[in-house]
């Protein structure tokens, strides 16, 4: 969305009509039953590292930047009514993945979902890749080394409204909210780099760490999967201190969200619920997911005066401060300024976020990523955001927001060319369970 730093608080060559010859699905499944020793280990490791490394210093903040750097953050639970990389503040490192499915039939698509779970479920704990045969290829690429380190890596799976055509029998339990991505007005979006049947985001401490998942993943899936795009992304830490990361126009990202701590919030702005919207059963506890990309001038706003970057977005550059405020998460006082005399009506903060009645049910749980692509086929420099945010409803919360920023005065310095509308499936339960297990019931 044209939202930066504020928001609301077949195998190939297979013949039609035929089965696939035998070993796709193996292939798919091949890896459950090797790994499962080493999700153990890798949990009691993980665990024993993340303890051992937080007693080594009495800096906390020290000791969670070495953290990182040497990948032993924790592992992240993976079982729970809700997927594990909603909530969190976003980690150092992530790529967001749409795929294609080319799963044959229901039951392959069962059977990917599967093993997309299986992978996740190891990756997550960390563990020992088992043996093979000499032979054989090895079960793990090695670029975490022999054990595969947690490194806070959580994977956030969903479904796209094309997964609900004809070809799974998937359409009358198509979620009541998704669709294909709209396009607003100030959009330039590229069709190569919208949508998808499936999308995928892997973030971690580090990148290694995300690519790792990812070829994983990738390796165990081929058959049923086709990568349609792909985008890799950074949270910068917070500068000059705090918990609050820049985004690469200068300003910081994502300063008023609604609490995750409070259920109430997260139940009434979040999380799907069957019971009061409409939607599928299967549905309760996922959250729609929206991905936008968004590119960023920057050439052109480094030479944007400070005053003028500032009443663009509503903030001062350096604080985060409001402009008519003394903190980072002071109030904004609108009705004090009801002809935005301090903050004009139509910086980006006050849009976004006009602090009305009317507007509070459509705020977003906002997760925002730097990109840094390098340069385009004119060799200008090629950045942007990776926007996402998790919503109740797509409509009424991110649709809204968007309404509201069309035209607005930052989008001479931005673009918005991809992404899509997803929703991210329910968490897996326990070992039994897998990604989609409900909808395909």
């Amino acid at each position: 969305m044209n939202s930066l730093p504020e928001q609301e608080p077949g195998q190939p060559g297979q013949e039609p009509g035929k089965e696939p010859g035998p070993g796709r699905r193996s292939f798919l499944r091949g890896m459950a039953g090797g790994v499962a020793g080493g999700v153990v280990a890798g949990g009691v490791a993980g665990g024993l590292a993340g303890h051992a490394y937080r007693g080594a210093t009495a800096d906390p903040a020290v000791a969670a930047n070495a953290a990182i750097v040497t990948g032993r953050l924790p592992a992240v639970p993976f079982h729970g009514k809700y997927q594990a990389g909603i909530l969190p503040a976003p980690s150092r490192a992530t790529a967001v993945v749409s795929f294609d499915a080319t799963a044959a039939n229901r039951a392959e698509l069962a059977d990917l979902l599967q093993t997309v779970t299986d992978r996740a479920r190891f990756l997550t704990a960390g563990g020992t890749p088992p043996p093979v045969g000499i032979d054989g290829p090895p079960s793990d690429s090695g670029v975490l080394g022999p054990t595969v380190v947690p490194d806070g890596l959580t994977v956030t799976f969903g479904v796209g409204s094309t997964l609900f055509d004809d070809r799974y029998g998937l359409a009358a339990v198509r979620p009541a909210h998704l669709t294909p991505m709209t396009s607003f007005p100030n959009d330039d979006l590229d069709p190569a780099q919208c949508g998808g049947d499936l999308i995928l985001q892997l973030s971690a401490g580090n990148a290694d760490t995300v690519i790792h998942a990812l070829r994983d993943i990738a390796k165990n899936t081929r058959g049923g999967l086709q990568v349609n795009w792909r985008i890799d992304g950074f949270s910068s830490p917070a500068r000059p201190t705090g918990t609050v990361p820049r985004n690469l126009l200068g300003f910081m990202d994502g300063i008023a969200n609604p609490p995750v701590k409070s259920a109430a919030e997260m139940n009434s702005l979040v999380w799907v619920d069957s019971s009061t919207s409409g939607e599928p059963s299967w549905a309760a506890g996922g959250s729609y997911f929206v991905v936008r990309l968004i590119r960023m001038f920057v050439e052109f706003w480094d030479r944007v005066d400070i005053e003028e970057q500032e009443t663009m977005i509503g903030r001062r550059r350096g604080t985060g401060f409001p402009l008519d405020g003394t903190s980072l998460y002071a109030t904004p006082n609108y009705a004090n300024d009801p002809t935005g005399d301090v903050i004009p009506l139509t910086a980006h903060m006050r849009l976004a976020n006009p602090r009305t009645p009317q507007s509070a049910p459509s705020q977003i749980l906002r997760r925002a990523y730097n990109y840094d692509r390098g340069i385009d086929q004119v060799g200008d420099l090629d950045m942007g955001l990776i926007f996402t945010c998790f919503q109740q409803d797509i409509g009424r919360q991110f649709a809204a927001v968007q309404t509201r920023l069309v035209d607005e005065p930052l989008i001479d310095y931005i673009s918005p060319f991809g992404g899509g509308y997803f929703l991210a499936l329910p968490g897996v339960t326990g070992p039994s369970d897998y990604y989609g297990r409900a909808m395909l019931a």
